[in-house]
C-alpha cells in the first residue's frame, strides 16, 4: 500500500493554482486556501474544488449550496497564507467585501460565484462540483504552488515583461 507520505511528496511536485474558496452564513464570512481547484465544464460552466471533510468552510457550503472562488496572483503568498492557518480571524487586514452575498477578496485577479451542484465523496476530502453563475477577470500573472512554494508562471512574467 502507498504510503501517505510518499502520495504527499508526489503531489507536492504537482504545480496547482491557489485559490481562495469563500463561503457566508449571514454575515459571518468563511475562507480558506485551495489549490485543488480546476475547471470542469464549458457547457454549462462549471469547476471543481476540494476541500477538507473537518473544514468549517465546507459544512457552510453544504448549507447553503453557494461558494465562491477567488483566484489570487502572483505576490498574494501572505493572503494565501493567512487563509491557510487554523484559529485566526481570515478576512482581518484584508480587502473585502460581499458580492453576490459572498465574501469576495477585492484585488483577487479572479473571481467565480458558484451553485453547488454535487458533492462527491473522496476520501477525507469532498469534491465539489460547481455551476458558475457568474466571473469577472483581469489579466494578471497567476499565484501558482508546487514543491510547498509559492511562484508564478515564469514565461508568463518574461512575456509579459518584453
Amino acid at each position: 500500500m502507498l504510503s501517505e507520505h510518499v502520495f504527499r511528496d508526489l503531489m507536492a511536485g504537482v504545480c496547482g493554482p491557489v485559490t481562495i474558496v469563500t463561503a457566508a452564513s449571514g454575515t459571518q464570512p468563511y475562507g480558506a486556501t485551495v489549490s485543488a481547484f480546476a475547471s470542469l465544464s464549458l457547457s454549462p460552466p462549471m469547476i471543481t474544488v476540494a476541500l477538507d471533510r473537518r473544514s468549517s468552510l465546507l459544512t457552510e457550503i453544504l448549507h447553503t449550496d453557494r461558494f465562491g472562488v477567488n483566484v489570487l496572483g502572483h505576490g498574494d503568498d501572505e493572503i494565501a497564507m493567512s487563509f491557510a492557518r487554523r484559529g485566526t480571524d481570515r478576512f482581518s487586514g484584508i480587502d473585502w467585501r460581499f458580492d453576490h452575498d459572498l465574501p469576495r477578496l477585492t484585488d483577487a485577479p479572479g473571481w467565480l460565484v458558484c451553485r453547488l451542484v454535487r458533492a462527491v465523496d473522496g476520501g477525507d476530502h469532498m469534491l465539489l462540483l460547481g455551476e458558475v453563475i457568474a466571473a469577472e477577470t483581469r489579466t494578471a500573472a497567476p499565484l501558482v504552488y508546487g514543491h510547498r512554494t509559492f511562484g508564478t508562471h515564469s514565461a508568463y512574467v518574461e512575456q509579459q515583461a518584453r
